[in-house]
């Protein structure tokens, strides 16, 4: 019985997670959208533009480092849910307060990326960062990917820190 349980709560964690991924990447998709300065994504993607490419990859990746550690947050969330019963006051709360941390964890990624590139942009005055992808300039993407995929690694770290201090 106790086997069953653990399965059924394990496809259940694993379904919100399927969820809230694809959520978050298409959230963060159309965040991409906004920040880009003119640059239609799916056109670029669709004509081959590598720089474009690239800089969506990083989008992606950054995201599901964030996105992994909230859903971490949650799975701890569910077990302890679970230790203290599910159906308590206090189980409610705590898987409660675990996906309240999961979409934190979405808003912060998203908001991270739009800030880093805006500081970016700002930072590269001699390099108009849209008009390179545009071109298809490769050195430029690799630049805001690693921009991006940095900011995201330290924010995963802070959302860990709010699981730790919440549950």
């Amino acid at each position: 019985m106790v086997l069953l349980l653990n399965a059924v709560v394990g496809l259940f964690q694993l379904i919100i997670a399927i969820l809230f991924a694809v959520v978050a990447l298409y959230i963060g998709f159309l965040v991409l959208g906004w920040i880009t300065k003119g640059i239609d994504e799916e056109k670029e993607l669709a004509n081959g533009n590598a720089a474009v490419g690239i800089l969506v990859a990083s989008v992606f990746i950054a995201i599901a480092l964030v996105v992994q550690s909230g859903v971490s947050g949650l799975s701890v969330g569910i077990n302890k849910a679970i230790s203290i019963g599910v159906l308590t006051g206090d189980g409610i709360f705590t898987v409660v307060i675990a996906i309240v941390q999961l979409l934190l964890g979405i808003v912060l990624a998203v908001g991270a990326i739009y800030l880093a590139l805006n500081i970016l942009d700002r930072l590269t005055k001699g390099v108009e960062e849209f008009e390179e992808l545009k071109k298809g300039n490769v050195a430029v993407a690799l630049e805001m990917a690693g921009v991006i995929i940095a900011v995201a690694v330290i924010i995963q770290t802070g959302v860990i820190g709010i699981t730790a201090a919440i549950l």
